[in-house]
């Protein structure tokens, strides 16, 4: 009794140690490989074109890399682990009970067809509820992120009690979906509890009868066969427990690699080519593209020589910022080619490509941290001179120096502390640090005021100044200033040459100034 004693303390000692030991590796695992997963997430995602943005909501898209990516990381980190130490427990369990008992053994195992009827019956039911419910979060996910980034629009229409309502009918939908999900799951547990009630009920039956014909059994291997039933089930609770989890991880995985598996489209060639110093000659050869079945733009085709400025004037959704992403090489097109100093964009080195070409957008997005940070996005090693430098060139200085910690004042999400003409000249100073020899404007001097225009247009000039641009404007300032005026409809070049030969035509652009300014200049 001593030593069997003494045995016992040490395995409940040994257990405790083992546990503890198991918890804090586990949780070093699941920590990195949580991190591993999203890294390799948002890495992918970084890595895809614009088409994916396009159609992807961008709530759906954290849905995945947070809630989808921990539903995985828990099954990986601790279900794993604890269904393996529970298959070794029960196959050591029904060793033991053979061993022991092998006519009890059979009773005991002959309720076992009813727990695999019932789990096949629950597997598909219960994957097709799972599925839903990652589709319902990430919807929810989307609603919240979007309620949330609109909420001013929100407050100015007074559509909170609307908002709220379409909130609440997917919240309701998301749980309902967890509630099915749940239901048919839970199903696998009392079936489980009731595989022990008529196992515990058949061995007593049937060994008490052998006990009492005389049979092999005695009370005391009947007392210990009824506790390792107990031993035999527990584990099964637990998992059916981890089936549970491993439905729920299943579905999610299924959409973490749906995103994984989103073919990036835009590649760097098998050997890129780095160009020591791009000179700036932009060249369009019969571009084509389309971002559906309709076409955005066909048959574009135009030459800027270094230092040149082309304008490209038409109505919206006529291909003017098509035109401008497809020179990022946001995207590339479906036909022609795209050639920087003769070329081919997509023999270029990413590298070579994002540090020649810039962009100033109408409405630039400024990161959180500083002022200073935002300008030095664009090359993250300048020093604060340089920093102040570009901001001069931009015309930004002075504003910055009238806020209440300078370049060290933190940007708001979504710039809430900056106006829109402040944030402009953020990212023309950002531009300016980043001295591309190919300038992208989109619209850069629209809905602002006529004294931030002119600080705007002053530190355009100053920028454009020696560098190939591509400038997208209704300004009439910034197109008399361009070498070629470019005008687009339908995606199609109908009219190019300067600003005074188009208004001679008087042709499509000229009705376009006509339209704009209520003026017509006389031939």
């Amino acid at each position: 009794m001593t030593i069997f004693l003494g045995l016992t303390v040490l395995a409940y000692f040994a257990a405790f140690l083992a546990n503890w030991a198991q918890m804090q590796v586990m949780t070093v695992v699941g920590q990195r490989l949580l991190q591993k997963m999203r890294g390799d997430l948002v890495r992918h995602l970084q890595r895809l074109p614009l088409t994916y943005f396009d159609r992807i909501p961008s709530g759906v898209v954290v849905s995945r890399v947070i809630n989808d990516v921990q539903t995985v990381n828990e099954l990986l980190s601790n279900g794993i682990i604890q269904a393996l130490s529970d298959v070794l427990t029960l196959g050591f369990t029904v060793a033991i009970m053979v061993a022991l008992a092998p006519g009890l053994a059979l009773v005991t195992f002959a309720v076992m067809p009813l727990m695999v009827i019932a789990v096949w019956i629950f597997t598909e039911k219960a994957k097709i509820a799972y599925r839903r419910a990652r589709v319902t979060v990430a919807v929810l996910t989307g609603e919240f992120a979007e309620s949330y980034a609109g909420v001013r629009v929100v407050q100015a229409f007074a559509r909170e009690d609307a908002s709220q309502e379409h909130f609440d009918e997917l919240n309701n939908d998301n749980r309902v979906a967890n509630v099915q999900a749940n239901t048919l799951s839970s199903m696998l547990l009392p079936v489980g509890e009731l595989c022990n009630a008529a196992a515990t009920v058949s061995v007593i039956a049937y060994g008490g009868w052998l006990m009492v014909n005389g049979g092999s059994v005695t009370l005391g291997v009947l007392v210990a066969f009824l506790a390792y039933i107990t031993r035999f089930f527990q584990p099964i609770r637990t998992l059916t427990q981890f089936y549970n989890q491993l439905q729920a991880a299943t579905a999610a995985a299924e959409k973490v690699f749906e995103l994984l598996d989103e073919p990036v489209t835009i590649r760097e060639a098998a050997r890129p080519i780095t160009l020591a110093r791009v000179q700036g000659e932009v060249e369009f050869r019969d571009v084509a593209f389309s971002y559906g079945r309709e076409p955005v733009l066909e048959d574009v085709s135009f030459h800027a020589e270094p230092g040149e400025m082309i304008a490209l004037v038409g109505h919206t959704g006529a291909g003017k910022t098509t035109i401008a992403s497809l020179l990022c090489r946001f995207y590339d097109p479906i036909d022609g080619a795209i050639m920087l100093d003769g070329h081919d964009l997509r023999d270029l080195s990413f590298k070579t490509l994002r540090e020649s070409v810039g962009l100033v957008l109408q409405d630039n997005f400024l990161f959180s941290g500083t002022i200073a940070d935002n300008i030095r996005y664009a090359r993250p090693g300048a020093s604060d001179e340089e920093v102040v430098a570009a901001a001069k060139v931009a015309n930004a200085h002075g504003f910055i120096q009238r806020l209440p910690r300078a370049y060290q004042t933190a940007v708001l999400e979504r710039a809430a502390n900056l106006s829109l003409g402040q944030r402009q000249l953020i990212a023309i100073a950002r531009a300016v640090l980043a001295d591309p020899r190919v300038l992208i404007l989109d619209e850069a001097t629209s809905n602002i005021d006529s004294q931030t225009e002119l600080l705007v247009q002053q530190a355009l000039r100053k920028l454009l100044a020696g560098r190939t641009s591509l400038v997208i404007a209704h300004r009439m300032s910034t197109i008399r200033a361009a070498d070629q005026v470019l005008v687009l409809d339908a995606g199609r070049v109908i009219e190019r040459g300067t600003h005074t030969e188009l208004l001679r035509r008087r042709g499509h652009y000229s009705r376009l100034y006509q339209q704009q300014f209520a003026e017509l200049i006389p031939a």
